[in-house]
């Protein structure tokens, strides 16, 4: 499985494979045709209360930490589920990138995801 965690205003590389953009919302100033998303499951994307939680207190240490257990537990939900269970099938046929417009990747929800299908073990270091 090939997984890869990108932001979305980086040009798209021939080795993205398909790219997923992981927001819920658009990036902004990015157009659709330069962005080139194959998949965007707004479903697997944090609540809108959980977004905005999560950058209310981005300066703690524990938030990252507090953040994951959330979302984790969202992404537990049938819906949430089921779409995470799509994109793992798809990096189990080849290369998959998690597109977000995140300044910090490895600190987002995107890291989350990414560690939850490549079963790679949570980061305590933040």
């Amino acid at each position: 499985m090939s997984l890869r965690v990108r932001r979305v205003y980086e040009p798209p590389e021939p080795d993205d494979g398909v790219r997923v953009l992981v927001d819920r919302l658009w990036p902004r100033g990015l157009a659709k045709d330069a962005a080139r998303v194959d998949e965007w499951p707004k479903g697997l994307t944090p609540s809108t209360e959980l977004r905005r939680w999560y950058h209310g207190c981005e300066e703690t240490l524990a938030s990252f930490e507090e953040f994951r257990e959330r979302y984790e537990a969202e992404l537990a939900a049938p819906e949430a589920a089921d779409l995470l269970e799509g994109v793992r099938q798809l990096a189990g046929k080849g290369t998959v990138t998690l597109l977000t417009a995140s300044k910090q990747p490895d600190t987002s929800h995107a890291e989350v995801l990414a560690r939850l299908l490549d079963d790679r073990p949570a980061r305590s270091d933040r």
